[in-house]
């Protein structure tokens, strides 16, 4: 309990945080419908995002190093509220990808601080209330922040003002806390072909994983325009598939504890593409149908990356969880900058039925390289616990380290 009222100041910024960078890449879909960009220049806004997320992730620990933690957040909000409140000084798409730079940076940054003072604050003994807690906090404010897009209306000033407002009151209750500032850890090495060391499924698990959440959050908005969804119902539509990836944590956990994790992840990958199939086929058939098939599409995409974190740490020591952790991230931010853009070309060649053919082909090849990987490797005998791996800064792995061991 102790913990929990101490770490609230850094929970109530995660929610702020959440919900204002949780509402720009929606609302940006649909501001740039409104305004007449092309669905090409949209999915271009969501790679520059990512582009910003993973140049915040690299730098933010040395710049947090360099000025400490309150500074380094107070400079990555204000990257992030100034590019909100940018957007109507100049309607532009490129002016607006340079935007969401600043938007994915502001978000990696904010993310990498606050794990780094939670980490400075957990023990082994409150562990797994900590990243219980913080998961739950993180997940809430995403699921909202899906939300918040069904009362801010599309290319308007007073809209991306709010958020910048909700991005801005994110500084507040760490710059009024009265707790110490931790010591800064040193920053994790970038690694990268150390995940596909370790396991080339599990890299190649985190590249789908991107292919799926980034192309249906950042270009969602586009497809659920094209088959007749209102504003309201296109919340509801990314909402369905947030929530759906949160009822699948605690039962694919453990499945993924219980059975070879290729298995899960093929089987997860098989069901993704029935939930892809389904959805593609469903755009004339009602709002509720639509729904139903974006939470059943959240159950078996979200959980992926977890699974596939878990299995990669299988085959890792104790000394390399935290780069790993940073380097599944790094092929993580791969894929997720390359999905909305070829999502987005897709839409407009061939249709809104295209974003799910092409999450589904992904997901084929990962069925396909599963099963491959099973022949040349067998599963290791002694595993770590499955955790669900949140994708928000290089430095997670410092907070999950000791829970992805069974005897800790």
């Amino acid at each position: 309990m102790r913990f929990l009222i101490t770490s609230s100041a850094l929970f109530l910024s995660v929610i702020l945080l959440q919900l204002s960078s949780g509402g720009v890449g929606p609302l940006d879909a649909l501001s740039g419908l409104t305004l007449g960009f092309t669905t090409n220049q949209i999915g271009l806004l969501g790679s520059a995002h990512f582009l910003g997320f993973f140049i915040g992730c690299w730098w933010a620990p040395r710049l947090m190093g360099s000025i400490g933690h309150s500074r380094a957040f107070a400079a990555f909000t204000a990257t992030g509220a100034i590019s909100l409140i940018a957007h109507f000084l100049v309607i532009d798409p490129m002016a607006w990808a340079l935007m969401r730079i600043a938007s994915g940076l502001c978000v990696a940054g904010c993310y990498t601080v606050i794990e780094a003072w939670l980490q400075a604050r957990v023990t082994n003994a409150n562990r797994g209330r900590a990243m219980g807690t913080y998961r739950i906090v993180d997940m809430g404010a995403s699921l909202a922040a899906q939300m918040v897009i069904s009362v801010l209306e599309p290319a308007s000033y007073v809209s991306y003002n709010l958020l910048a407002i909700l991005c801005c009151a994110a500084l507040l209750p760490i710059t009024l806390s009265k707790s110490a500032q931790p010591e800064t850890p040193d920053a994790p090495r970038l690694r990268p072909m150390l995940a596909v060391a370790r396991s080339p499924l599990a890299a190649a698990g985190v590249v789908v994983a991107a292919l799926s959440s980034a192309s249906f959050r950042m270009v969602g908005p586009v497809y659920g325009t094209q088959v007749g969804l209102g504003t309201d119902q296109i919340a509801w539509f990314l909402a369905a598939f947030v929530f759906g990836g949160a009822l699948a944590q605690y039962p694919v956990g453990w499945l993924a504890d219980k059975f070879d994790r290729r298995w899960v992840l093929i089987w997860l990958s098989g069901a993704a593409i029935l939930s892809c199939a389904s959805t593609a086929l469903s755009g004339g058939l009602g709002t509720t149908t639509v729904m139903v098939n974006a939470v059943f599409f959240g159950l078996t995409a979200f959980p992926i990356y977890s699974v596939a974190a878990a299995h990669a740490n299988d085959f890792a020591s104790a000394d390399e969880r935290v780069e790993l952790s940073a380097a599944l991230m790094f092929f993580f931010a791969l894929g997720a900058i390359a999905a909305p853009t070829v999502a987005s070309g897709l839409i407009n060649w061939f249709g809104p039925a295209a974003l799910f053919v092409m999450i589904a082909v992904g997901h084929a090849v990962l069925i396909v390289f599963g099963i491959a990987r099973m022949r040349i490797r067998p599963t290791v005998e002694n595993r770590t616990r499955y955790v669900y791996a949140p994708r928000t800064s290089f430095t997670i792995g410092r907070l999950m380290g000791r829970q992805r061991d069974r005897n800790s």
